[in-house]
């Protein structure tokens, strides 16, 4: 059985400690704790992943956070995989700083990129984790907010909350949907 993975994000040094990428943080641990590496493949880095005999293609789409829906369409269809079977990693302001909520489906939340995957799959039927990343800002101020680093009382608590994203990325890929919300949304 194949996933895809998608951790959204945006390619360049200068936007690699910022809130808006916290799914390629996320999905570097995975591959880091795996002593896996990524490759610059078509629409973004990728790498596969092999987990209880399952095998998940962990991305991290080059196409910039407001076209992520080119990339996840390309490799769900290169690969062959169900769209039950893609998890959306994406950065949250409704959530507060490091509350993870999977959801199985729904609107795009004014997130840009989950905006474009919906264009581009026609439709919203796909799961997505979401990370808290708070709402610290004033109005007008979300976008340097979301591109900005996190505070330096965020980052002292950011792995334990990153390698809990990777417990729920396991679970959803042995457990099932439904046993992980059940498991982790109540957290």
């Amino acid at each position: 059985m194949k996933f895809l993975i998608a951790g959204l994000g945006n390619i360049g040094i200068e936007y690699q400690n910022t809130r808006h990428n916290i799914g390629f943080r996320i999905l570097d641990a995975l591959a880091g704790a795996s002593n896996i590496s990524f490759s610059a493949m078509r629409y973004g880095a990728l790498t596969e992943y092999r987990y209880r005999g399952k095998t998940l293609f962990l991305l991290k789409p080059s196409t910039y956070m407001n076209l992520s829906g080119r990339a996840v369409n390309y490799w769900l269809n290169k690969e062959k995989i169900g769209i039950e079977n893609l998890l959306v990693l994406v950065d949250d302001v409704a959530l507060p700083f490091g509350k993870l909520r999977l959801r199985l489906r729904g609107s795009d939340g004014g997130h840009n990129g989950l905006l474009n995957i919906n264009q581009v799959l026609g439709h919203q039927n796909y799961a997505r984790l979401r990370f808290g990343i708070g709402s610290e800002f004033e109005q007008g101020k979300q976008i340097d907010y979301v591109l900005g680093e996190w505070s330096e009382e965020q980052g002292k608590m950011l792995p334990e909350k990153i390698q809990t994203a990777q417990d729920i990325i396991h679970s959803y890929v042995i457990n099932g949907r439904d046993r992980t919300m059940n498991l982790f949304n109540n957290r």
